[in-house]
């Protein structure tokens, strides 16, 4: 999909040709460096999540929930990730543990992030319909597919760009298409809120020294 640079806050995006038919806002957040098409003008809550390995990291929940169905974009910043965790195994130690419950282990919670999202997905009262491997302007990530208890269809995304990790999720009710629109329309944005794509595949673990955020591969003109 070709994508263009967006300046402004929200650009509108209506949809038709049926009669359920909604206005479609291409929401851009240029501070958490993502823009996505929502049923909606999102809420936006910020909140806290909880890493793998307990770190505590700020994170913002954007939220449109109507008839159309949930829709959310959960947005977490890793970027102080080393030091949280290091002054948490500083407390640990200080406290009189030891060995691996005191160890510094920010390389690996970071590097295994996407796929601690994508577990805590899986542990819903869901049936697991679809998993794979996907990519969002060659961003590499995961995307998962759920059947809910009460017959609504879950499907997400989730990729880590930069020091972020962002999983992309809409649950819609029992009859209602996939919500193509919304997945398709997710892009990733660069300091100027330009939209970004590389020329080959992204990786948060991409530098051979394991510098985070990593050094991203070339981007495409």
């Amino acid at each position: 999909m070709r994508r263009i640079a967006l300046t402004a806050a929200a650009v509108v995006l209506v949809v038709t040709g049926t009669a359920s038919a909604q206005a479609f806002i291409q929401y851009v957040s240029q501070q958490d460096g993502f823009g996505v098409s929502f049923p909606g003008d999102p809420t936006v809550q910020n909140t806290t999540w909880t890493s793998e390995h307990g770190v505590p990291l700020p994170a913002r929940i954007y939220t449109v929930d109507n008839k159309r169905g949930k829709y959310s974009m959960t947005v977490v910043d890793y970027k102080d990730i080393e030091k949280l965790s290091a002054d948490r195994a500083a407390q640990c130690q200080k406290g009189g543990g030891e060995g691996d419950a005191c160890m510094n282990s920010w390389r690996s919670d970071v590097a295994g992030a996407i796929v601690f999202a994508t577990w805590r997905l899986m542990q819903r009262d869901a049936k697991v319909t679809f998993y794979g491997f996907m990519i969002q302007d060659l961003v590499s990530g995961h995307q998962i597919q759920l059947l809910n208890a009460d017959q609504s269809r879950t499907f997400a995304a989730v990729n880590i760009h930069r020091t972020k990790l962002y999983v992309l999720e809409a649950t819609v009710p029992r009859g209602l298409p996939a919500p193509g629109l919304f997945q398709q329309s997710m892009m990733f944005l660069d300091e100027q809120g330009r939209s970004i794509r590389y020329q080959n595949y992204y990786s948060h673990t991409y530098s051979d020294e394991w510098t985070f955020p990593a050094a991203p591969p070339p981007r495409t003109r």
